[in-house]
């Protein structure tokens, strides 16, 4: 009897390191577990509006994925690091300081503003079409030859800090609905926008995979609502407010983000 209640009890001590060494914290320990939210503007929420008066220019936003997840699940902690502008190199310096082995589930979007994206987006508005082509291009070649190395280096420091954490890693919308009439940008330029999209997308999805995280992909919950979809969730130029552009709206963040890190929490 002895041995029977010691056999079940060192086989459901293995199934939880099991579990543990591959990253395989279900719903119930990111519930009861602590919540980090890490990343760039699209999980900070740039351009959902109600920012946080005290995140200053990292303009975390109460109605961004992260703070509504936060609210809706009530993890024992939650810890929102991601900041607007955030390349990889600013989430190994100064946003892992929330990660620690309780910590439930981790959320992440970043690459973006390592691959140019804020130098991407001004010469596609201002310049020609082939001039747009090729800095994609050029950015591709980036996110092929050096993104991996990078993300590879913040994904080794989510796990070493947070080994008994789900990590889900947001990916990126496309911005545009090609084939529709629309003010603004070329046919050319916007679907070579959504092809560096795509591009990303298909990296960082690929990195996430061979660390044992989950990528989220948000294309599909987004899709219909791109800029010129006549209901976008993402705002287009906005001269009044640059640092919205390109970004989603607060429709964009609980009817694109948020549902993807639920169904992948």
């Amino acid at each position: 009897m002895r041995r029977s209640r010691f056999a079940v009890f060192v086989s459901a001590t293995l199934l939880a390191a099991g579990a543990a060494l591959t990253g395989g914290a279900g719903p119930a320990q990111a519930a009861t577990g602590g919540y980090v939210a890490l990343g760039d503007s699209y999980s900070s929420g740039v351009g959902a509006g109600s920012y946080i008066s005290s995140s200053g220019d990292c303009k975390r936003s109460t109605k961004a994925y992260p703070y509504l997840w936060n609210a809706a699940h009530a993890p024992s902690s939650f810890t929102f690091a991601a900041c607007s502008g955030a390349t990889t190199g600013d989430v190994l310096a100064g946003q892992l300081g929330g990660l620690n082995s309780s910590t439930g589930l981790v959320s992440i979007s970043i690459g973006g503003n390592d691959a140019g994206f804020v130098d991407v987006m001004t010469t596609c508005v201002l310049g020609s079409d082939s001039t747009c082509v090729n800095r994609i291009n050029t950015a591709k070649a980036f996110v092929d030859s050096t993104l991996p190395g990078r993300l590879d280096g913040v994904y080794d420091a989510i796990s070493s800090r947070a080994p008994n954490a789900h990590v889900v890693v947001l990916g990126y919308p496309r911005f545009y609905k090609l084939g529709t009439t629309c003010v603004g940008l070329s046919e050319a330029k916007r679907s070579a926008i959504n092809g560096a999209a795509d591009h990303i997308n298909t990296a960082i999805a690929k990195r996430a995979a061979d660390h044992g995280f989950t990528f989220g992909d948000v294309r599909t919950t987004f899709a219909g609502h791109e800029i010129c979809s006549g209901n976008s969730w993402l705002h287009s130029l906005e001269l009044l407010s640059l640092s919205d552009s390109y970004h989603p709206t607060a429709a964009g963040q609980s009817g694109g983000y948020l549902p993807v890190l639920n169904a992948n929490d």
